[in-house]
């Protein structure tokens, strides 16, 4: 086994081996990087958990087709950009302008292929289902179908091939304070999630729309005595998480620089950690949960290795149902208020 307990050839474990790959030394000296890209990559947890949360929030169901929402938003902002403006991984670097405009772009074309794909899913898997008021198990395996289902479409279509990104940002540092270095690419990242947070956070606080939502969540009976169309409802919820999905979609391979047809599902698992952390169902618990366990996986790579990264999800994930299975917030979509 190597130094870093991944196992030798024998299948057997020394756990003496383990210890020289916990280093709390690194995790106090880099703290700070560590910090800021921890931030960066629980903002794109945060906005992909926004799908699971609303979702659960209005129907209680995990939507697990939703990673191969995020995964579709992925290539459609790829192939925008090499099919429309001819740009590959070889393409120089545009100027300032060529990237707000080119970004622009690749997030409308991502946003529309996400929301369209979640619509489908809610209009083809879900609704007949419910129509039928099909048991919750029903739902379930029509959702790991679902999900498997687009993930093995894409993949022909993509012959399963890993494909890169152009190069439309450079990181590089605009802010410096000891060792730790901020990029452009990290700010954006994290001022365009939070931006995307706040807006969807008084859309459904303060629109009539939202009211709609937040009133289905609390008690679909009611809602519909009141004049709600509840079907149209659920139809909003599934193109808002998939809106979400598409613009973290972006972030993810500017950030990442390539994207396959399975790129969704460990970041799916991530992404459905943060929002159970957070409280899912809480709008603003994604958030928070995205934020913190991108720190936490983060500072578990700074301690255990970056081999153990996935793990920490995992591992978070088993403990939140343990000990605080309504996250830290805890509050339903239905219940919650400005």
């Amino acid at each position: 086994m190597d130094r870093c307990g991944r196992g030798d050839t024998s299948g057997r474990t020394v756990l003496s081996q383990l210890e020289p790959c916990v280093h709390f030394g690194s995790l106090i000296h880099d703290f700070g990087p560590l910090t800021v890209t921890g931030l960066a990559q629980g903002a794109i947890y945060a906005l992909f958990a926004l799908g699971y949360t609303l979702v659960y929030g209005v129907l209680r169901l995990i939507n697990f087709a939703h990673s191969e929402v995020f995964m579709v938003g992925t290539f459609a902002a790829l192939y925008t950009w090499e099919w429309v403006f001819g740009l590959d991984q070889n393409s120089k670097t545009p100027s300032v302008a060529g990237v707000i405009g080119l970004l622009a772009v690749g997030l409308v074309a991502a946003i529309i292929v996400s929301g369209t794909t979640a619509l489908l899913v809610e209009l083809v898997a879900y609704r007949p289902l419910r129509r039928r008021n099909a048991p919750p198990l029903a739902f379930l395996i029509t959702a790991i179908g679902a999900s498997l289902a687009i993930s093995e479409l894409v993949g022909v279509f993509t012959h399963r091939n890993i494909k890169g990104v152009p190069p439309l940002i450079r990181p590089k540092s605009v802010l410096s304070f000891g060792n730790v270095h901020i990029t452009n690419l990290q700010i954006l990242i994290i001022v365009l999630a939070l931006v995307m947070m706040f807006g969807l956070d008084r859309f459904i606080n303060r629109s009539r729309l939202g009211r709609g939502i937040r009133a289905v969540a609390q008690n679909s009976d009611s809602a519909a005595l009141m004049g709600v169309n509840k079907d149209r409802v659920i139809s909003l919820v599934f193109l808002l998480g998939g809106l979400m999905a598409g613009v973290a979609a972006v972030m993810y391979i500017l950030k990442i620089g390539d994207t396959r047809n399975d790129s969704g599902f460990m970041l799916g698992i991530s992404a459905f950690t943060a929002a159970v952390l957070g409280g899912i169902g809480n709008l603003r618990g994604a958030l928070l949960g995205g934020l913190l366990l991108g720190l936490a996986e983060n500072y578990g790579a700074g301690v255990f290795g970056t081999q153990w990264h996935q793990v920490v999800s995992f591992v978070l994930l088993v403990l939140i149902l343990m000990f605080l299975p309504t996250g830290l917030l805890g509050e339903s979509l239905g219940r919650a208020r400005a």
